[in-house]
């Protein structure tokens, strides 16, 4: 089931590893080792030509995706020593007699219930049918937002994305927002292109929606006909979409709005009944997009509502699928795998993991940092983010495209930064939501409502800056400008980003980088645009701020030049924020690197220089292959450049790895270097 609330605050936040999974990178622990896999390089490699290929060539010549996975490296090896250590947790849970409202009653027993597919099976859609009724009933336009509005107050999104957090302009209260929504496919390209590739993955999304209606009891016929009226609206619906790169604006995507306003200009919608009904009293609102919400008044009562019905039953039935019948549940993959290639479905236990990690990340997370994660490697973490501020800081003084006056306030921004290690110290209460051992879809229920609640809590009140946006489990780190804060979960610090007995040359390139990355966050095009209270604001002057978007044109147009696949080439403008964090984030963690004993020190270990060490470290953290069909949908999705480009890209712009390697003119990766990009 969809969750209602999106993670809009996530947004500009953006993530360090997006999408970048994949097996084997070396996960050693034992003091001594070198840490640098040289059975992974292809030494037939130049350096200069493609250091990705060279640090992961041979790795990427060996290795198979498998049937299950959209791609291969790195972070699936992390992914899966984490996945088999929260097994052993989910199995010890599962079994165990804990009381009633215990976090462990509470993960066990939802697990135990998401595994029971002889009953899941049993039921088939039957848990829906009530909801489904609903639809039938449905007579005109107000009846189909009456049911939006029902659906929305028990936690589902339908037709309108709403989200509750700090107001982009006055950080410190919460505020209303409401997002373009209503979309099947990723996003309003898919809807708009005629190329083969996205076609393909239209007409399997078309035999998804077809699918579904036959499932629920339409011959083949009615169903086509349905599905048809779905994709065309939807298509319509996607027309007033912003695209990616559109979004990436933030000051055009805040647009607060009285509610009266709102009324007058889109009154099919009925804002007052809609808010009323889900519980809010408010009388402005963010629309982040004010378009899609202008088309969908229209569509209101010139669409059939014949084909309104349609359109509810069938994302009614998506947003549900994983929680009925494995038709369902096959129904949706085989969807789902025209989006990433993936051959074959993940095992029952892998999927439930996940769901649970979901629905009581909390939970689950409090019973994983207790086992896997130590005070000690919290402090380190926390030696390397100080050390990386203060690297960061020297680099802002020395930049000469900037005022001392707006180095000033970045420096100011810098030390603002709040700092997450490992897990919240505040975990959630989820003594409100009720687990059942035999009742999945129920349970599922009552984290939705229960998530709903939590979130409408915080409307109209202050801000909380000790919540995170993501479990302690996750393989995943983001900068989120709101709350100005860098966050690095637990599930993250691991090999081979992160190892406490590991030489600073290798945690300095992983880790390091990566939270350099996020520091560069607060000042890429997007996070440069808040305050160091987290408000949208001009504080740049205006010369340096042109100075800077010259600079950022570079990047776009650096990366255009990249091919992927074929005559597809990474979007500039879409990566850039990205881009600008990854050039931003070798060259902090370089600098605190050599404010290190060992980036002092010219000693070799398995031969390669501490300097060496530290960019080797680098590469290898993002090895990977992906499908073509994955390739292609974060080509058009994802603000992170491709893992070869993520590491391949910053290089060629930093002086210090030419010297490392002995980079020269006629290398492939060399650029002069005054027109080498510097920007932080």
């Amino acid at each position: 089931m969809r969750k209602l609330f999106y993670a809009a605050g996530a947004i500009l936040g953006a993530a360090v590893i997006c999408c970048s999974c994949g097996t084997g990178a070396p996960s050693v622990t034992e003091k001594g080792k070198s840490f640098i896999d040289t059975g992974t390089m292809d030494l037939a490699v130049k350096p200069g030509d493609n250091f990705f290929e060279y640090v992961n060539g041979g790795w990427s010549k060996r290795t198979t995706i498998l049937p299950t996975e959209s791609s291969a490296g790195a972070v699936l090896e992390m992914y899966n020593l984490t996945k088999e250590r929260i097994h052993a947790i989910l199995d010890s849970t599962a079994k165990g007699s804990f009381a009633k409202g215990s976090i462990e009653q509470q993960v066990g027993d939802f697990y135990s219930s998401g595994l029971d597919s002889l009953t899941i099976n049993k039921l088939g859609y039957e848990p829906l049918q009530p909801t489904l009724q609903k639809i039938d009933a449905v007579k005109d336009a107000a009846g189909v937002m009456q049911f939006v509005t029902d659906q929305t107050a028990a936690g589902n999104n339908l037709l309108i994305a709403v989200y509750i957090g700090p107001d982009a302009k006055n950080s410190v209260m919460n505020i209303a927002s409401f997002g373009q929504f209503g979309l099947g496919l990723p996003d309003r390209d898919y809807y708009l292109k005629n190329d083969p590739a996205t076609l393909a993955v239209v007409k399997a999304y078309q035999v998804y929606i077809q699918k579904m209606f036959t499932l629920t009891g339409d011959d083949s016929v009615a169903a086509a006909k349905k599905m048809m009226a779905v994709y065309n609206l939807e298509k319509q619906m996607a027309a007033s979409h912003r695209t990616n790169v559109e979004l990436r604006d933030p000051q055009s995507n805040y647009n607060k709005m009285a509610v009266a306003d709102l009324n007058k200009k889109m009154p099919n919608i009925r804002w007052p009944a809609f808010l009323t009904g889900i519980g809010f009293k408010i009388d402005s609102a963010d629309i982040g997009q004010p378009a899609y919400y202008t088309r969908l008044n229209a569509l209101l009562p010139s669409t059939p509502v014949e084909t309104w019905k349609a359109y509810l039953r069938f994302h009614t039935l998506n947003d549900a699928a994983n929680a009925l019948s494995s038709d369902f549940v096959d129904a949706s993959f085989d969807y789902s795998s025209a989006l990433s290639g993936r051959k074959k479905i993940k095992p029952r236990w892998e999927r439930m993991y996940r769901a649970t990690d979901a629905n009581l990340g909390d939970a689950l997370g409090q019973l994983y940092v207790k086992k896997y994660f130590t005070a000690d490697a919290k402090k380190r973490m926390l030696d390397l983010v100080n050390n990386l501020e203060l690297a960061f800081e020297a680099r802002i003084n020395k930049v000469d495209w900037m005022s001392d006056s707006t180095k000033k306030v970045s420096i100011e921004k810098l030390h603002a930064f709040i700092k997450k290690i490992g897990y919240t110290d505040a975990w959630r209460d989820y003594s409100n939501v009720s687990i059942d051992k035999g009742r999945y879809f129920d349970n599922l229920v009552s984290c939705t409502k229960n998530e709903y609640q939590y979130q409408l809590s915080k409307l109209g009140k202050k801000v909380d800056k000790t919540e995170w946006g993501m479990t302690a489990p996750t393989i995943n780190a983001y900068y989120n400008p709101s709350f100005n804060e860098i966050v690095f979960p637990a599930g993250i610090l691991q090999s081979p980003y992160f190892n406490p007995d590991a030489d600073d040359a290798i945690n300095y390139g992983g880790i390091g980088m990566i939270i350099g990355h996020e520091m560069t966050h607060g000042f890429d095009d997007q996070g440069s645009q808040f305050d160091k209270e987290g408000n949208l604001k001009t504080w740049w002057s205006k010369q340096d701020s042109d100075k800077f978007k010259e600079k950022t044109k570079l990047v776009i147009d650096q990366y255009n030049r990249f091919t992927v696949l074929d005559s597809l080439h990474v979007n500039g403008a879409l990566t850039t924020g990205e881009n600008i964090a990854d050039i931003g984030g070798i060259s902090i963690a370089y600098d605190a690197f050599k404010m290190t004993k060992q980036g002092q020190d010219t000693t070799r270990i398995d031969g390669f220089t501490p300097d060496q060490r530290f960019f080797l470290s680098f590469a290898q953290g993002w090895r990977s292959k992906y499908k073509d069909e994955t390739i292609r949908q974060l080509i058009n999705v994802d603000p992170h450049s491709p893992a070869i480009h993520r590491v391949n890209g910053p290089l060629m712009e930093f002086t210090p790895f030419y010297t490392a390697f002995g980079i020269k003119e006629g290398d492939k990766m060399f650029v002069p270097e005054k027109d080498r990009i510097k920007i932080w």
